[in-house]
């Protein structure tokens, strides 16, 4: 039984274990968590007492330390399990199987969990029991193949493609999805989020668009790929750049105007595309006779699509972000990202720090013995 949370917000009524991982499975959890959900979270022993190294993954959690190789605590993690509405887990596959905390011995107790699982490679497939990160997953999806200009190495998109829209994000959808189903039929199951699976669904719309033969898999050479002189980015007089993304005529006619090129022949095509790289080198050159705020000065109020390419720092700063409160100090002295998307009626809370490494053993451990002294 789920006790009175401090966190309203749409998942308010749900309880989520997570065994303690790193990364995407950490930001499936923080993403529930900001919606309310009351996640618990299971660490090591030896980690008791710590702070958390990733305070803003980790906000929005209970923590608790079980260790999963003593049968008592193994033992309380099944209580545990048995008062949820859905379990992460990201380990290796099997691993779980191991330890004895495994979906058919879980689901066996609690028919109505759901049990998700976040991986890699999947849970099966050649590659399923190798390591691997962030960037092998995407490189073997073709997403990596697909980024950066033709004749340099393909870029390394910090770890937001895999790990976390094509990991965490789809593992939180996942498991939402499931706990619907649940509710209809009472029955849990097994949600399989893989990264490299993921990362190819996110290319829904370049295979949609190869299909059409609007798309040639080459990099650097198609509309969204920085091929195009009307959506990419371009380096200011002070080095710092701006983002041009005027692809729809409307938008492609106001920067011209901007630019003081509507009545140049070489842009009038705007889909030439053996005009491109003309039209790029043009654009390079009259972009750098500025500074990125002088432009962004220029494009203010335009409705060109251009857009200076900010620092996390200035993000924080930008007046729409602060007007909107996309980021905030909350209670911590680091600004982190708001919680998204937003409801308007059940909104989230605030969200709540990280906390010590087991700070909440006692109070969950106690919880689950109110609960079995009421059941008994």
């Amino acid at each position: 039984m789920t006790p009175a949370l401090k966190n309203p917000g749409p998942l308010s009524n749900l309880r989520i274990v997570e065994l303690g991982g790193i990364g995407p499975g950490p930001f499936c959890g923080m993403l529930l968590g900001d919606l309310g959900a009351d996640v618990i979270r299971i660490d090591r022993p030896d980690e008791a007492g710590k702070r958390s190294r990733h305070p803003v993954l980790h906000r929005n959690r209970r923590s608790i330390v079980l260790d999963l190789k003593d049968s008592d605590d193994l033992g309380k993690v099944l209580a545990l399990v048995d008062s949820a509405d859905a379990l992460i887990e990201g380990f290796r596959p099997g691993v779980t199987e191991r330890l004895g905390v495994g979906p058919d011995v879980c689901l066996e107790s609690n028919p109505r969990l759901v049990y998700g699982r976040m991986t890699g490679w999947g849970q099966d497939g050649p590659l399923a029991s190798e390591p691997g990160h962030d960037l092998n997953y995407i490189a073997l999806s073709g997403v990596l193949g697909s980024m950066g200009p033709a004749a340099d190495v393909p870029p390394v998109p910090l770890n937001l493609v895999g790990d976390m829209g094509g990991g965490g994000m789809l593992l939180a959808l996942g498991i939402t999805s499931a706990l619907l189903a649940a509710k209809a039929t009472g029955r849990g199951q097994v949600v399989d989020a893989a990264m490299i699976d993921g990362s190819a669904i996110q290319m829904a719309l370049i295979h949609g668009l190869r299909a059409r033969d609007r798309w040639v898999d080459e990099r650097g050479v198609n509309v969204f790929d920085g091929g195009a002189p009307f959506y990419r980015n371009y380096s200011c007089a002070d080095k710092r750049f701006v983002s041009v993304g005027c692809v729809e005529p409307q938008f492609y006619a106001v920067t011209l105007q901007v630019l003081g090129l509507d009545d140049d022949p070489l842009f009038a095509a705007q889909n030439d595309q053996s005009r491109w790289p003309e039209m790029t080198e043009r654009l390079t050159q009259i972009f750098a006779t500025r500074t990125r705020d002088e432009w962004d000065e220029a494009f203010d109020g335009r409705g060109a699509c251009v857009a200076p390419v900010l620092s996390i720092a200035e993000a924080a700063d930008h007046p729409h972000n602060a007007t909107r409160g996309t980021f905030s100090t909350f209670e911590g002295d680091y600004v982190q990202p708001a919680p998204a998307p937003r409801f308007h009626g059940t909104p989230s809370a605030q969200p709540r720090p990280s906390p010590l490494i087991g700070a909440h053993t006692d109070e969950v451990l106690a919880e689950l013995d109110q609960t079995a002294s009421v059941l008994a």
